[in-house]
């Protein structure tokens, strides 16, 4: 049998198994675990639906009822990784934030790394399948990157009608140089990341801020 099957439902809908039972939610989530998993150490080509099944302690059967096919189950795991970075942002609100603090927490959101400390690895894995699968880094980019980068341009347009940020100020080149930051401290080993955001802004703001 291959990664492909013609059976089950794409995109891990609610919905009862091939016997009439409901599915099992936190079946779902060891398996969309697993799959995370095996992105990392072994990449979205090399990585095979058997060993995410027998990670999971499921069958492969199983997993097909859920999903039809290896890129289906990926994309669902990736959302699930979106989802749960969002909800652990913090809940106030940019707007109410003083303009340089509103500008670093947005920096901040841009990190790959914010939620999955495996991020950077995952994204190389992305980009590496871009002749061999380019819906998956498709997928990414416009559910995890452009999200982000946007966040960036439109807070410096609210910052803009604040009158906190200069009004010549290109936010497409400024949003696409934070979120580049984040590669470049990794590939120049600088791992801790933690005040990346905030030295960032500081050197930005003297140019941007009014």
């Amino acid at each position: 049998m291959t990664d492909t099957a013609p059976v089950g439902t794409a995109g891990g809908e609610e919905t009862a198994s091939r016997g009439g039972r409901p599915r099992d939610p936190a079946l779902d989530e060891s398996i969309i675990e697993a799959t995370r998993r095996r992105l990392v150490l072994d990449g979205y080509s090399a990585m095979s639906l058997g060993e995410i099944a027998s990670d999971a302690g499921v069958s492969r059967p199983t997993i097909y009822r859920r999903w039809a096919n290896k890129l289906d189950l990926t994309i669902d795991a990736l959302d699930w990784g979106f989802r749960r970075q969002q909800a652990s942002y913090p809940t106030a609100p940019l707007a109410t934030m003083p303009p340089r603090a509103a500008l670093t927490e947005a920096v901040r959101r841009v990190d790959p790394c914010y939620f999955n400390p495996d991020a950077m690895v995952l994204m190389g894995n992305f980009m590496g399948e871009t002749l061999r699968t380019p819906e998956l880094l498709a997928h990414v980019k416009s559910h995890a990157v452009e999200p982000r980068v946007r966040l960036v341009e439109n807070t410096l347009a609210e910052l803009q009608d604040r009158g906190a940020v200069r009004a010549d100020v290109d936010r497409h080149t400024v949003a696409t140089l934070c979120f580049g930051a984040y590669y470049a401290a990794f590939l120049r080993d600088e791992h801790d990341r933690g005040r990346l955001a905030e030295d960032v802004v500081a050197t930005l703001w003297p140019a941007l801020a009014v």
